[in-house]
Parts: structure tokens; C-alpha cells; sequence
């Protein structure tokens, strides 16, 4: 039986929970995120593998259009979508090709690289906002029609019990977005923090309600203030 929960969040927004372990020990859940495009399409956010019910379900949705990588470490499954989907997009972060061991994956678009303020197509419904003073330089998107805030390691919401739903194995560990042992995984990892603090501050200015992250439960609501506590020594 396949350990992945497939569910739509709002409408066109469907995300894929499955168990990640972090070094194959801390139970820290990973997601993929599809969204279908008002303007035709499929935007997904690729973190997690390309199973046959995932991929099954993504078709449902349309041709897949955008391929996106979103930081310097949720790298690993980008080859096998673009195999899957040759004429999609695919965007990432400059940091992650240092780290990917497929060398020969040509990126349409890279954060870091591309000149700030680069649109890359989808900008009509999805922002974003390249997080370079974050060591893994993350990259936090908003679907504005639902008001969804997407978003890898900028924010954990532990523990994984929705990805661990199909699972036999335990989950444990907390890590709330408000809790100063977050707030202080965050300042370790601020290499910039002028930069931090124009990015915080402009994430805290999006309006949405939702945040769905790569590891822990989707915060269905009150996202926005759920933010602000994480980034509270960053926010102007």
C-alpha cells in the first residue's frame, strides 16, 4: 500500500505527504505541491518522488508546465520529473547545482543567478521571493488565489502527522513555528541577515491564511501570524 496521502488543500491546490526521516533518523515528513494554473498548466513544486500515484494525479490536473526547485537541497527528485515532463520548465536555486550529482540537468531558470525581479510565467498567481541570506536559499511562494503560502525549510510545523498517516513507523518531535527553539534554528541559520530582513518582511506582507511546508502539518489557518512569530527579530 502506497505511503503517500494525496489531497487537495483549496481548489487546484493538491499536495503529496509522504514519510522523509532527516539523516534517516528525525521523522520531518516531505511534500510536493501541484497547482493547477488558472491560465492553463500545472505548477508543481517537486520534493518528493514522482510515484505512479502522484504522477496519475498530476495528469489529471494538465500538462505540467513549471518544475521547481525550491532551495539548494530539495534537489534530489528534480531529474525524474523533467524526464517525466521534457517540455515543463524547470527552476532552482543556483546553490542546489553545487550539490545535485546529476550534472547534466540544464535549469530554465535559477534564483541567485537570474537578475532580481526575473519572471519566470507564472507570476499572474504564484509569487515568489529568493530567501539569499538563507543558508539553503529557500524560495517562498504565495498562490494568491487561495492565499497559500509554499515554502521548504523557511518553516516547520513538527510533528509530521499527516505525511505519516500511512505509516508504520512512529513520528515524534516538535517544532512549532512560534516556539523560540524555531525562532533559534532560524538565527543559525541566517547567513545575511540585511537580507533576512528584507525577505521576512516581505513574505509578512503577502496576504495569505495557509502555509503548506515541505516537513510538518499544513497550518490551515492564521498562517500569517504564524510567520510573523517565527521572524519576529526580522520583521521592519
Amino acid at each position: 500500500m502506497s505511503d503517500i496521502v494525496i489531497r487537495e488543500v483549496a481548489k487546484d491546490v493538491w499536495i503529496f505527504s509522504r514519510p522523509f526521516a532527516r539523516l534517516g533518523i528525525f521523522p520531518m515528513g516531505g511534500r510536493s505541491t501541484a497547482i493547477k494554473l488558472q491560465q492553463g498548466g500545472v505548477w508543481v513544486l517537486a520534493s518528493t518522488p514522482l510515484t505512479q500515484d502522484t504522477r496519475n494525479k498530476i495528469d489529471e490536473l494538465g500538462e505540467v508546465k513549471y518544475i521547481i526547485g525550491a532551495d539548494a537541497v530539495h534537489h534530489l527528485f528534480l531529474g525524474e520529473f523533467k524526464r517525466a515532463y521534457p517540455n515543463a520548465k524547470l527552476i532552482g536555486v543556483e546553490g542546489a547545482i553545487g550539490n545535485m550529482s546529476d550534472k547534466s540537468l540544464r535549469f530554465d531558470g535559477l534564483w541567485g543567478r537570474d537578475p532580481p525581479g526575473t519572471n519566470y510565467g507564472f507570476e499572474d498567481e504564484i509569487k515568489h521571493c529568493y530567501f539569499s541570506g538563507f543558508r539553503n536559499e529557500d524560495v517562498a511562494f504565495l498562490h494568491t488565489p487561495s492565499k497559500s503560502l509554499i515554502e521548504a525549510d523557511l518553516l516547520l510545523n513538527l510533528p509530521a502527522n499527516e505525511q505519516y498517516s500511512k505509516s508504520s513507523s512512529s513520528v515524534y518531535g516538535t517544532i512549532k513555528p512560534d516556539s523560540w527553539f524555531h525562532r533559534a534554528i532560524i538565527k543559525s541559520t541566517t547567513t545575511n541577515a540585511e537580507a533576512m530582513r528584507r525577505d521576512a518582511t516581505t513574505v509578512a506582507n503577502w496576504d495569505f491564511d495557509r502555509i503548506i511546508p515541505c516537513h510538518g502539518d499544513v497550518i490551515e489557518t492564521d498562517g500569517n501570524r504564524m510567520w510573523r512569530a517565527l521572524y519576529n527579530a526580522f520583521i521592519n
